[in-house]
């Protein structure tokens, strides 16, 4: 599980401390009593601070308190009952770990506090804390993950606080505050258990291509998340404005309303596809991607890029839209040509470049590296630039376009017959002969990644793409800014660097 703090909400008496210590010895986890941070802190009572400086100080005190467990990691935190409720302390646990709500009755709360005089607010008046509570319902409701406590054990209470975390966090964390969710590596059977605990859809279709629904994988997802299935042809050729149209409309044929799940079940082509039908349709229904090929599963299921191509190029029209979940199952890449399988490495070579050294010599060099671990590798590190530049505003996430700017115009040249693989391999070839010719990088760098490329089996040569549409393609490169091109450099393995250079510049130093 992530080591991010995970934060217990609710109102008073619903067992947050006793859970917690339970919850923090299954997971191997440090307890944090936030009162009692706050009581360290000060020096005082919490009793003592309300009475001495009023709830504003409290709440001050509260917030300081909070932020700095928040940067704590294996830590489960038992808040106050209206920490959540003020300011924007809720907004704070959610984008530092994950929030789970204890719900109980009021009539518990009475039984569970027998002494009222213990607690400031059941002073005021049975009238005055049901109204309270009441009021807080909403602010509980809406974490992370919600568990009932009423005549249940706080044992059973923290093993499914356990296992509903497991399912949330994944083996991969994407860190986007309330649109945060897994990537799970698992077999496809888990879609269903996964749709209904982390989206509860109202109706689930399934949107893959026919060569995954010959394999059967579209089937055992479909029969896991009791689905519909709707097929597209394979190829780029599908990644249209038309092809959009047709699955919007099957989807609505089929009786999918805003509360309802796409399963996007394939490679890139399907995903940015469903992913796209997912973000403009009923402007915008929850899509899960469970990619079937190994470049769907290391980068484009994973960040919510979705898009479909135009005549002048790929991905033109698009959308940021993330998905609920991610669940990759390696298992299914057995299935895939050999081709693809080989073509993939060069997404896995990027990430590679862009920063596991241990990863590039590894490939370079021929060692067998298990698959599980390859994706969960570069998975992480996706989900890393995708969490702290979600839209590419930063410029970090546009280091994952490293090897893109070229193989991008050189894909669409071929008329997509090279797969995109192939063509990002060139692309890499591309862009470290840019960045020696930019005097970023020392000479051997293009040598050293055509090399790894070849061990892998991906074409090297740029030669034969000396032509006219992939220069025209350059010029029309989603990634351009005004009279340049935003171009990820390299100044060695692990080391990018974006720069910006004018196409006809750019086409000079390739050729």
């Amino acid at each position: 599980m992530d080591s991010a703090p995970l934060f217990l909400i609710g109102f008073m008496a619903a067992g947050k401390t006793t859970v917690g210590q339970l919850l923090a010895a299954r997971l191997g986890r440090k307890f944090v009593d936030l009162d009692q941070r706050i009581e360290e802190g000060v020096g005082q009572t919490i009793a003592d601070i309300f009475a001495a400086h009023g709830e504003g100080a409290f709440r001050r005190y509260e917030e300081s308190a909070l932020t700095e467990v928040a940067g704590e990691s294996d830590v489960v935190v038992a808040t106050g009952g209206g920490t959540p409720t003020f300011g924007g302390n809720l907004a704070r646990m959610r984008a530092a770990g994950q929030v789970v709500s204890l719900l109980v009755s009021f009539d518990d709360v009475l039984s569970r506090v027998p002494d009222a005089s213990s607690r400031p607010l059941l002073r005021e008046g049975r009238a005055a804390a049901e109204r309270l509570f009441r009021e807080r319902q909403a602010v509980y409701q809406d974490a992370d993950v919600a568990v009932e406590t009423s005549g249940r054990d706080p044992a059973d209470v923290a093993a499914e606080i356990e296992r509903r975390c497991a399912q949330l966090l994944g083996d991969v964390w994407v860190r986007l505050g309330e649109r945060s969710y897994p990537v799970h590596l698992g077999p496809l059977a888990r879609a269903g258990e996964l749709a209904r605990e982390l989206c509860h859809p109202t109706r689930t279709l399934v949107v893959t291509d026919d060569n995954v629904a010959r394999a059967g994988h579209a089937r055992a997802v479909a029969s896991a998340a009791g689905a519909d299935i709707v097929t597209i042809r394979p190829g780029e050729a599908s990644k249209s404005l038309r092809i959009a149209e047709e699955v919007a409309s099957a989807c609505v044929r089929a009786g999918l309303d805003r509360r309802s799940l796409l399963l996007a079940v394939g490679g890139g082509v399907v995903g940015d596809l469903a992913g796209f039908v997912a973000a403009i349709l009923y402007r915008g229904i929850a899509v899960a991607q469970v990619p079937t090929t190994l470049l769907a599963m290391v980068d484009s299921a994973i960040g919510g890029k979705t898009g479909v191509d135009l005549a002048a190029g790929k991905n033109l029209v698009g959308a940021f839209w993330q998905p609920r979940f991610v669940l990759a199952d390696p298992a299914t890449l057995d299935t895939l040509p050999a081709r693809e399988r080989t073509a993939a490495h060069a997404e896995v070579l990027k990430y590679a470049l862009l920063g596991d050294a241990a990863l590039f010599d590894a490939l370079a060099t021929g060692k067998t590296i298990d698959r599980a671990d390859l994706v969960r590798r570069c998975a992480r590190m996706k989900a890393e630039l995708v969490s702290r530049d979600e839209t590419e505003t930063s410029g970090l996430r546009a280091l994952l376009n490293l090897g893109h700017t070229v193989g991008h115009a050189i894909e669409a040249a071929s008329r997509y017959e090279l797969l995109h693989g192939e063509a990002v391999a060139l692309g890499l070839v591309a862009a470290a002969r840019v960045s020696v010719r930019l005097g970023l990088a020392p000479a051997e760098l293009e040598e050293k990644v055509a090399g790894a490329l070849a061990r892998l089996g991906l074409p090297t040569d740029l030669s034969p793409w000396r032509r006219d549409e992939v220069r025209a393609a350059i010029h029309v490169d989603k990634k351009r800014d005004a009279d340049v091109v935003r171009f990820v450099a390299l100044e060695g393995v692990g080391r990018p660097r974006l720069t910006s250079v004018a196409p006809d510049d750019l086409w000079t130093m390739l050729t």
